[in-house]
């Protein structure tokens, strides 16, 4: 493997302790000298224009020049022939809220390019909030976002803000391996205005609507990078309840909105009615998208702001999603501003022995699952426990919002659909290997054969529920979706789902699989995918400042190995706080990332630096 080469310093080069920048100490008299000068690398600018070779210099953590054979005097220089160049990636469709209040790597976004992140999305997070009714607010994020509430209760400094100014300022004292920035969420907001006795309610009267506006007003010039928002009903608290504002009228969004667009910043994130099909368990939304897009385009007007909103194949429905997206352009050539956020592979969940699985409430399982995981996987080999695992009866959790409870009769009812991902992670396999495709073959049940399939591997092996943009069995969709114009990649829900869910890896999955590896269909061009993960995204949330390599941009830079990047399999971690678990996949091939000119991972490895800090809206009043 070729080592990265970074030439050695100047010893005029010096640290700014602060932000962990190297700068070579310049001349008086040589105005052009270089930090950081990248050589030779193939240039993917983020713009959309075809890759090229140049090199990219880097002053005071911006970007000063880039083209070929520039010269100048540089404090370090980076070998990158061979290499893809790309500005760093932008994830706008994270949960890291309560994350980022304890952890500064925001693992796992942060060993897969990504250089910023959005938090504050669906309508959850935790802030503002008053003394001592942190309760809900917990209750929402666990149910909605599996997040364990007693990581969240026991590891948020609860008290140590009150209003959002409060919380962008307690975040803006931290340091990061990434940028991050926050949306101000709709069911939050609802919790403060109106109390636990009338979270839920579907009206809110006019003084509280009014409250609810000025909170937003406050918010955005603090620095929230928007406003965020869920209407769709399958998303639940832990009891039971859908979150605050799925069912708020429109003059209570339009008001919120009103307050937004007043600062000529911010956007609506929406995660629309009928967003989700009819998940098991909780049977059809309340509204559907003929009755929102319409609603985003007037939210949109009203306001003079973007709204952006979940879209995916749904496997009941696998046309709807272009019947949304001519809605939307509808909408847009009649003066909105609508963008679909879509996923750049499959919505899909894994389940294993670490994690959820259908057969984790079945009365016998219920007696081992408290072994450790070998012993565990011997008590299953044994015939006997089979055959009693397979024939019992579920004993369902208490709580009405139990994430197990919803996980178990969803993955239960789609056994036909899950993939054993094997040892060498694939996402685009044949319908034919699926549980439901082996139990065709070989007229084994799909029961017995996935409880077999899940000991794999000395009880570590991993299946995936492909659901949403997998209908027809490849990624033909995914691909349309991510070369139409209006998408934005997104959807990665990085920080959320944690024990189900590890889409964060998919900025590196979408450049190794769709621009290199796929086979089954068409491939993307370099340019496409780069720019739909950082110009697209950063241009959506107004970050201006970032997004493309061009002459007085930060540096916020990928060196990325292009033949050798690839994903290992999702492994269970147990780095939480409270010794809780979590899905991380680690990528390889990243040579370097680079966060305002300092280099915050090597070699897909932690360098150490934190340059990362509080980004804050356009919207923001110093």
């Amino acid at each position: 493997m070729r080592t990265l080469i970074f030439d050695e310093p100047d010893a005029s080069c010096e640290i700014d302790g602060d932000r962990g920048v190297q700068n070579a100490a310049r001349p008086e008299d040589d105005m052009a000298s270089i930090d950081v000068l990248i050589k030779n690398g193939t240039v993917v600018d983020g713009d959309g224009a075809p890759p090229r070779v140049a090199d990219v210099a880097i002053a005071d953590g911006m970007i000063v020049e880039v083209g070929p054979n520039i010269s100048g005097v540089a404090g370090r220089t980076m070998d990158a022939e061979g290499l893809l160049v790309t500005p760093g990636f932008i994830d706008v469709h994270t949960h890291y809220d309560g994350q980022a209040l304890w952890d500064d790597r925001l693992d796992p976004s942060f060993g897969h390019g990504v250089t910023t992140v959005v938090m504050g999305n669906c309508g959850v997070g935790f802030a503002p909030v008053k003394p001592g009714g942190q309760g809900d607010l917990i209750d929402i994020m666990e149910g909605v976002e599996d997040i364990p509430g007693v990581v969240l209760d026991e590891s948020i400094p609860w008290g140590a803000w009150e209003s959002y100014p409060e919380f962008l300022d307690f975040l803006g004292s931290r340091k990061y391996g990434l940028d991050v920035a926050s949306n101000i969420t709709h069911g939050s907001l609802r919790a403060y205005v109106m109390g636990h006795e009338d979270l839920f309610q579907k009206v809110a009267n006019d003084d509280q609507i009014e409250q609810l506006a000025q909170l937003v007003l406050e918010g955005m010039r603090a620095g929230a990078v928007g406003l965020s928002t869920n209407r769709a009903i399958g998303h639940r608290a832990l009891s039971g309840e859908p979150v605050p504002g799925t069912f708020a009228a429109e003059n209570e969004l339009s008001a919120m909105v009103k307050a937004m667009g007043s600062t000529n910043a911010g956007l609506l994130q929406l995660i629309p009615g009928g967003g989700m099909g009819a998940p098991a368990g909780v049977g059809a939304d309340w509204t559907g998208f003929q009755d929102e897009v319409p609603l985003m385009g007037r939210l949109s007007r009203l306001s003079g702001r973007p709204v952006t909103f979940t879209m995916f194949q749904l496997p009941d429905d696998p046309e709807g999603w272009r019947q949304n997206m001519a809605m939307t352009l509808a909408e847009n050539a009649n003066g909105a501003q609508i963008c679909p956020q879509i996923s750049a592979r499959q919505l899909g969940m894994l389940t294993s022995l670490s994690s959820y699985h259908p057969l984790m409430r079945r009365e016998t399982y219920l007696k081992i699952r408290h072994l450790p995981l070998a012993e565990r996987v011997r008590e299953m080999r044994k015939p006997e426990v089979k055959a009693a695992i397979l024939s019992d009866r579920d004993i369902l959790d208490e709580n009405p919002g139990s994430t197990e409870n919803f996980l178990c009769i969803l993955l239960r009812d789609n056994l036909s659909r899950l993939f054993p991902l094997g040892e060498h992670v694939f996402y685009e396999p044949d319908l034919g290997d699926t549980i439901g495709g082996i139990a065709q073959r070989t007229g084994e049940s799909e029961a017995s054969i996935f409880y077999d399939r899940m000991l794999d591997l000395d009880g570590r092996a991993i299946l995936m529920q492909f659901d949403a943009n997998y209908k027809y069995g490849n990624f033909d969709v995914v691909h349309e979706m991510i070369s139409h114009p209006a998408t934005v990649n997104a959807l990665t829900d990085a920080g959320a789902h944690v024990r189900y869910i590890c889409d964060a890896s998919t900025p590196t999955h979408t450049l190794s699989y769709f621009c290199r590896d796929r086979t089954r269909g068409a491939k993307l061009p370099l340019e496409v995918a780069v720019a739909k993960q950082s110009s697209k995204a950063a241009d959506l949330y107004g970050m201006s400042d970032r997004g493309r390599l061009v002459a007085g941009k930060r540096a916020d830079i990928n060196v990325i190995d292009f033949e050798r990047l690839k994903l290992d399999l999702p492994e269970m971690h147990y780095d939480l706080p409270s010794g809780a678990g979590r899905f991380l996949q680690k990528a390889q091939g990243y040579r370097a990332t680079m966060v305002k000119g300092v280099v915050t991972r090597e070699n897909d490895e932690d360098t150490g630096q934190r340059p990362g800090r509080l980004v804050r809206g356009a919207g923001a009043v110093n």
